[in-house]
């Protein structure tokens, strides 16, 4: 007995002191990475910028600081943001001497994809070189590395070319077999946000659109690779038509898609002999995160402001849980209290309003389309639209003085619906639940879940959807200065590419941010300024304390689900959505 509780006692003891030691160096950690963050990096001579191109490209970058407790690292992944400021700032600085591009494997929407090629194009122009080498190229991440000067594959890597497609999932039969389906209100023709739940198969209308924007956005990706590899239109679709992934990596060479095949020690040799370095000396690499934050040569502090505020995600009116884990959304409430402080700040200049949003919630958009106004009214408001500003995205964006796309850009789907879960054959039925009701009025009981909706109901909520798409449109005719029969005719719920959006006077002008900070400047007649992004990414430490394991777990579900986490993310979150939606047809899963 002795024995034992000496050898309790001890492992007890030995308990305690593993958990004080830990948090000791917990701390400790902590402490060094709090009195990192935020600090300017430094440059030394003959640096290459080094760009990972892994994972899922997104606008922001994001932290990550729950990947240590869980078999990762804490680490943040780089978004759009960031590595376009890092290239500018590699431009700009004579110690960085070119651009190291590896694990060309990314993903993201056409939009943003083509934004971060046009970074790397705008720096060619200092006559810095760009190297690219990666053992397999994702086809969004060949389309990057083609802007390279040599572009490297290994022996037995491939080059991921195959063109477009855009395949969408159908839940009405699943959802049949559990005693569930959707009442459906809308108005639009091709507003086929619920057809995944209502259908088995795209509507015409909606292949027609899938088919018009897919192909213009495979038009571009062909223009724009035909002119970095010098290589016809032509033979690069027959390329696509014969999947060259599947080929051997030798034939990338002789098409001309690739340079030269090595392995790493090849690349490294190569960089070396362009750096003019010895074969004993090593390479100094810079990462995106600290080029980013590097002192920008001959930087001088300026008073006048040009904010650039980030709205990014499904639009909420607050947050209520719909988030999931690390998940941007734009809160109309926040957004709100957000803009009137930029409208307030006398230094503030002007705004570009960043939306990379599919909407959301037809209120919340409509409560931001307000504070927009109301900004207007005080000072410029520039929208810049990223991997998509549709519906609600598009809702937010139609008033302001300019709007700047991509030509990839998906927007317009100008259009309102309402959707509502009916499971009263569930409930009823299939768990042998039972319902009996009192009530004073005759819809006293609307929304039950013992009843799908009666024809006063459903024309009720087809009445409300109508005037919401009155209002829609309205907006949009009165924040582009066209007649309301004209918007109406573009209008139907149909997503457009930015290109087409251009040409139908939806857009004002292609181009991605840097244009639309630099037309903001021009409108609020301001020379000399400085940019500021809004709101502040949270550090890394505050998202330890505020957000939960969930944010990492979910971070990486995103990575594994890939085009297809949005359409499970809306299923598991339907019921807690606005009745009125303002939300793109659907996830377009654009592969």
């Amino acid at each position: 007995m002795k024995s034992f509780l000496k050898y309790t006692l001890a492992s007890l003891l030995a308990l305690v002191l593993f958990v004080v030691v830990s948090t000791i160096i917990s701390l400790v950690s902590l402490a060094g990475m709090m009195a990192t963050d935020g600090m300017t990096a430094s440059v030394k001579e003959n640096t290459v910028l080094r760009i990972n191109l892994g994972g899922v490209l997104g606008e922001q970058s994001q932290d990550m600081p729950f990947a240590s407790l869980l078999g990762g690292k804490q680490e943040s992944v780089p978004g759009l943001q960031t590595l376009t400021e890092a290239i500018k700032r590699a431009k700009a600085n004579k110690k960085v001497k070119g651009i190291y591009l590896e694990n060309a494997v990314l993903s993201g929407t056409p939009a943003t994809v083509q934004e971060l090629r046009e970074a790397l194009v705008e720096f060619k122009k200092s006559g810095k070189f760009i190297i690219a080498y990666s053992d397999n190229y994702s086809q969004s991440g060949y389309y990057i590395s083609s802007v390279a000067d040599k572009i490297m594959l290994n022996p037995e890597g491939m080059i991921d070319w195959h063109g477009l497609a855009s395949e969408l999932m159908f839940f009405k039969d699943a959802l049949a077999k559990v005693g569930v389906k959707m009442q459906v209100f809308k108005v639009g023709t091709f507003k086929s946000a619920v057809e995944p739940f209502t259908s088995t198969e795209m509507s015409e209308a909606n292949r027609e659109q899938v088919t018009s924007y897919l192909n213009g956005i495979w038009q571009q990706m062909l223009a724009d690779v035909s002119t970095s590899r010098n290589i016809s239109i032509d033979k690069l679709n027959t390329m696509a038509d014969e999947y060259v992934g599947l080929h051997p990596a030798s034939y990338t060479v002789d098409a001309n898609l690739a340079d030269t095949l090595t392995y790493m020690d090849g690349v490294k040799a190569y960089l070396k002999g362009k750096m003019g370095l010895d074969e004993d000396k090593s390479l100094t690499f810079i990462s995106p995160q600290e080029m980013a934050t590097a002192e920008v040569p001959e930087y001088k502090e300026e008073e006048d402001e040009i904010a650039i505020y980030y709205a990014v995600g499904d639009i909420v009116q607050s947050a209520n849980g719909m988030s999931s884990g690390n998940s941007p959304q734009i809160v109309g409430e926040k957004v709100i209290d957000d803009l009137r402080a930029l409208r307030e700040d006398d230094d503030v200049k002007a705004v570009v309003l960043r939306v990379n949003s599919g909407g959301g919630s037809a209120y919340a958009s409509e409560q931001i389309w307000r504070e927009v106004e109301l900004l207007k009214a005080e000072k410029p408001v520039v929208v810049s639209m990223g991997g998509m500003a549709a519906s609600g995205g598009y809702y937010i964006s139609s008033g302001a003085n300019k709007i700047f796309a991509e030509p990839t850009t998906l927007t317009g789907s100008i259009g309102i619906f309402g959707m509502i879960p009916e499971a009263s054959e569930l409930v009823t039925q299939k768990i042998g639940v039972k319902f009996d009701v009192v009530k004073t009025n005759a819809l006293s009981d609307m929304g039950s879940m013992s009843r799908p909706m009666n024809e006063e109901e459903g024309a009720l909520m087809q009445a409300m959807v109508e005037r919401g798409y009155e209002t829609f449109t309205g907006r949009v005719a009165m924040g582009r200065k066209m007649p309301i029969e004209k918007v109406k005719e573009i209008a139907e719920g149909r997503v457009w590419t930015g290109k087409q959006a251009k040409d139908l006077g939806l857009v004002d002008q292609l181009g991605n941010l840097e244009a639309a900070i630099k037309a903001a400047a021009k409108l609020a007649k301001v020379e000399k300024y400085n940019t500021t992004n809004y709101p502040a990414p949270q550090p890394w430490f505050q998202t330890l304390l505020n957000d939960k394991k969930s944010g990492y777990l979910d971070a990486e579900m995103r990575n594994m689900l890939g085009e297809y986490y949005t359409t499970f993310s809306l299923i598991r979150n339907i019921r807690l959505q606005d009745r009125l939606q303002m939300r793109l047809p659907f996830e377009p899963n654009i592969h």
